[in-house]
């Protein structure tokens, strides 16, 4: 998984979830990436140092009253994934309909209900600019952890 720091064209900054460079390129260049603040899709990578996660904390020179193995601490962006992975989860997946649904529910067609699904650019831009609030999910939040 990368995470990369990226900005949109009106100076938001926001943090990008991709499988690998290429999988963030392919959806830059579908216009998937879209700034979460005004779904601006004119983004670019800003630069950012790269997070080495070891799985453990480094040695300390103090003497701790138990010599257990500590686990490390969760991080918080680590408990918002865990929360926002759960919520996914618990959504129904209304597939290529997602557009539709949002829509009708948000007129009071249908049900308000958490669903999730796949939207194009322009669909995703056009529920935005007729004010229903939609959130660009990564693939990754239904997969596991590595």
């Amino acid at each position: 998984m990368k995470v990369f720091d990226l900005q949109c064209a009106n100076s938001h900054a926001f943090e990008g979830w991709f499988a690998n460079e290429q999988d963030f390129q392919r959806q830059l260049a579908q216009e998937l990436v879209q700034c979460p603040f005004c779904a601006d899709a004119r983004v670019h990578k800003l630069l950012s140092a790269p997070r080495i996660q070891r799985g453990v904390a480094p040695p300390s020179n103090t003497v701790s009253e138990s010599s257990a193995p500590q686990a490390p601490e969760v991080s918080e962006a680590g408990q918002w994934l865990s929360r926002m992975r759960e919520w996914v989860a618990g959504s129904e997946d209304v597939g290529e309909r997602f557009a539709s649904e949002a829509r009708a529910m948000h007129e009071g067609d249908l049900p308000g209900r958490a669903i999730r699904g796949v939207a194009s650019a322009e669909e995703t831009r056009e529920l935005l600019s007729d004010g229903i609030l939609v959130l660009p999910v990564p693939p990754a939040l239904s997969e596991p952890l590595h």
